[in-house]
């Protein structure tokens, strides 16, 4: 799975870096500054959240009473550390706030970037 990953990152022209595909922060560049020692350091620059509308569409999910949002995102995504994926798709920083209030809806999205079927 990790090597069709890796396509699918070269494809969108995303550098592969040291997180793997399925972390919030696969597509974050890295910078370079100074430390206090005279070393360089190596650090993450800042992940901007995508607007919700940067997402496509793939469900909608009826939350039910003690659900939660690793055992979510394992059924629809196959990895419960995908669980940020959810909160960026509902505009939801807090993931516990997606899991809060049963009978909700969880949109259910591809990842940002990723053209879903427009005919559907």
């Amino acid at each position: 799975m990790e090597n069709f990953s890796q396509a699918v990152l070269q494809q969108l022209g995303i550098k592969p870096g040291s997180f793997s595909f399925s972390s919030r922060y696969a597509t974050v560049e890295t910078a370079t500054m100074q430390g206090s020692n005279g070393e360089p350091v190596v650090f993450l620059r800042r992940r901007f959240v995508p607007q919700a509308d940067k997402f496509s569409l793939l469900q909608e999910h009826r939350l039910k009473e003690g659900e939660r949002l690793d055992n979510i995102t394992a059924q629809y995504y196959g990895d419960p550390e995908r669980f940020w994926q959810c909160c960026d798709a509902n505009n939801v920083l807090d993931p516990g706030e997606l899991t809060e209030e049963p009978g909700s809806i969880i949109k259910i999205t591809l990842p940002e970037g990723i053209a879903g079927n427009t005919n559907a």
